[in-house]
């Protein structure tokens, strides 16, 4: 298992995700919104980048025994 790029804590359960970075935002992938489920996270199927819900499940947990969740996109 590999562990996901970036970790970002959220404090809504829907997020959005354009794989943009503060150095090359030219770079990203298309923006996609992510719902976050009973899991407390959810995976960016584009960059891989983890969203955690703060005070959820997943909160504190080592990130790296959790598995891949790339659900609910929509464009």
């Amino acid at each position: 298992m590999i562990p996901p790029p970036e970790t970002v804590l959220v404090e809504t359960t829907r997020v959005k995700c354009d794989g943009a970075t503060d150095i090359a935002p030219a770079l990203g992938h298309p923006r996609v919104w992510l719902e976050i489920d009973e899991q407390g996270y959810v995976d960016c199927g584009y960059c891989d980048r983890r969203f955690v819900l703060r005070g959820g499940p997943a909160d504190g947990v080592n990130q790296k025994t959790m598995l891949d969740i790339s659900g609910g996109m929509s464009l």
